[in-house]
């Protein structure tokens, strides 16, 4: 059976904001008044999404503030079902 892999919100940010309009991540930083490290960190999954971040991302990106940190649950719980074999 095939389980959905759905994307980290970094992956989600740089797939339908950043490449496709020729955004740099260093831009959104500045547009979201945070660090170019703080961002880098999320667009590479290596940082979740916090509350704050969620609400930067929702005035400077869209979406609700509420689907920032969804998208990381989902993401979370993609990887949960990919590796269990079912034997707990």
């Amino acid at each position: 059976m095939t389980m959905h892999n759905p994307p980290h919100p970094g992956e989600f940010i740089t797939g339908v904001y950043l490449e496709p309009n020729g955004i740099s991540g260093r831009e959104l930083a500045i547009k979201l008044d945070v660090s170019a490290s703080t961002l880098s960190r999320v667009l590479k999954g290596s940082s979740r999404v916090t509350p704050e971040m969620a609400l930067r991302l929702s005035k400077s990106v869209g979406r609700s503030p509420e689907s920032w940190p969804a998208l990381q649950v989902q993401k979370s719980s993609g990887a949960i079902n990919t590796r269990s074999d079912g034997d707990f």
